[in-house]
């Protein structure tokens, strides 16, 4: 049963009124859905009133079709529409004043996951900034943080660090919802746009996905459920090691693995009691793309077995560390470029310095390593309090 309308549910059920006259720009994806599965661009072509120029895409298209990180996808003209497709992956990432110059309106709805490394919120932010700048106004439609908003947990980013993976200081698990974010985001620009959120009714910051009664529609290929959301704050650090996070398989970033660990020992070494909430179990799997593609890998599915106790970025912190540990001569830190980056490590922009590597290759404990992390969610918790609109 639904629990909870989204911004874009209540924008149609007001009959698209804050958009009435207006010349009207979208950027969606294939998770910009109202709860019947009519996508946010079909619902303006044929709201009356409403002028939809122009269609803009993040990464991985509007449809979610294109694989991994850095595989840009070029703009077009909508063949059934005829209107121009903008592409805000590839090379532009920022709209351009040509890009705005038709709308007088930019209306954003994307599905985040609530992990800092996700970038659709950096390509909302860059929107912002660019319609401050063109004099555009933004209507941000929210939704739900998947995870809960309840919550927080790894590192802040060091501004130095930023990147397309994290371009504002928000912890790995920020724990807002995207229309949330977008107050934030405008709160630090010196120039900010004319900001309008449209938010949801029905939502509480305890509430996972489930508890909605909304349909899940994949906002990325590899973010198949809800459950990989759930790992996703600590499985995307796998994506800063040459450990295969699990593309390729039908469970991204739950499932994890290299060729030369073995399973039942790497189990065995993980401080399974200072984990809560999971259960690893060993496996071996072959990946059919990415990293060590067609490879027999040893390797374990985390499985969250109480996501109230799960902390992802704890447990992936604990693997990644042992299996460095126990495979020291095989281990390996990725190299750049990652995601526009040509000169940090992909590892130490994921975790927003150098410190949570320098931390793993010191020997920090877990319990050390959480406590440094907790000063800095503490202090970003008090920062982020004012944009809540959920209590």
């Amino acid at each position: 049963m639904r629990q909870v309308q989204t911004g874009l549910d209540r924008l149609a059920a007001s009959g698209f009124e804050t958009l009435a006259g207006q010349r009207v720009g979208v950027l969606f994806h294939a998770a910009s859905v109202d709860w019947q599965l009519r996508r946010a661009d079909q619902l303006l072509m044929e709201a009356d009133g409403v002028d939809l120029c122009a269609l803009f895409g993040p990464q991985h298209g509007i449809f979610g079709q294109t694989q991994d990180n850095m595989i840009e996808w070029q703009g077009y003209k909508d063949p059934a529409t005829g209107l121009p497709v903008h592409s805000l992956y590839g090379e532009q990432r920022q709209p351009t004043a040509a890009m705005l110059a038709g709308i007088d309106t930019l209306v954003i709805d994307l599905q985040d996951v609530g992990s800092r490394y996700y970038t659709f919120i950096w390509t909302m932010l860059l929107c912002l900034k660019a319609c401050a700048a063109a004099g555009k106004r933004v209507v941000v439609l929210d939704r739900p943080n998947p995870l809960g908003g309840d919550r927080l947990e790894g590192t802040v980013l060091q501004q130095d660090f930023r990147s397309f993976v994290g371009l504002a200081p928000i912890p790995m698990r920020h724990g807002l919802t995207i229309g949330e974010l977008a107050c934030l985001f405008a709160h630090w620009q010196e120039s900010p746009p004319q900001l309008e959120v449209i938010w949801m009714e029905g939502w509480r910051r305890e509430m996972t996905f489930e508890a909605t009664g909304l349909p899940w529609v994949m906002p990325s290929p590899n973010m198949p459920t809800v459950e990989t959301a759930f790992v996703y704050p600590g499985g995307c650090l796998l994506e800063g090691t040459e450990l295969s996070e699990g593309r390729g398989t039908t469970r991204p970033f739950e499932i994890l693995g290299a060729p030369y660990i073995e399973p039942g020992r790497l189990i065995g070494e993980l401080p399974g009691e200072s984990l809560p909430g999971v259960l690893l179990r060993p496996l071996r799997f072959e990946p059919t793309f990415h990293k060590f593609a067609g490879q027999n890998c040893g390797g374990l599915q985390v499985h969250v077995t109480d996501r109230d106790l799960f902390r992802p970025v704890l447990t992936y912190t604990a693997i990644i560390s042992t299996v460095r540990r126990l495979w020291p001569e095989h281990f390996a830190w990725r190299q750049p470029p990652y995601e526009y980056e040509t000169q940090k490590l992909p590892i130490d922009i994921l975790a927003g310095s150098p410190l949570w590597r320098q931390a793993i290759e010191s020997g920090c404990s877990l319990l050390s390593m959480e406590q440094d992390w907790e000063a800095e969610l503490t202090l970003f918790s008090t920062v982020a309090a004012e944009h809540l609109r959920y209590e």
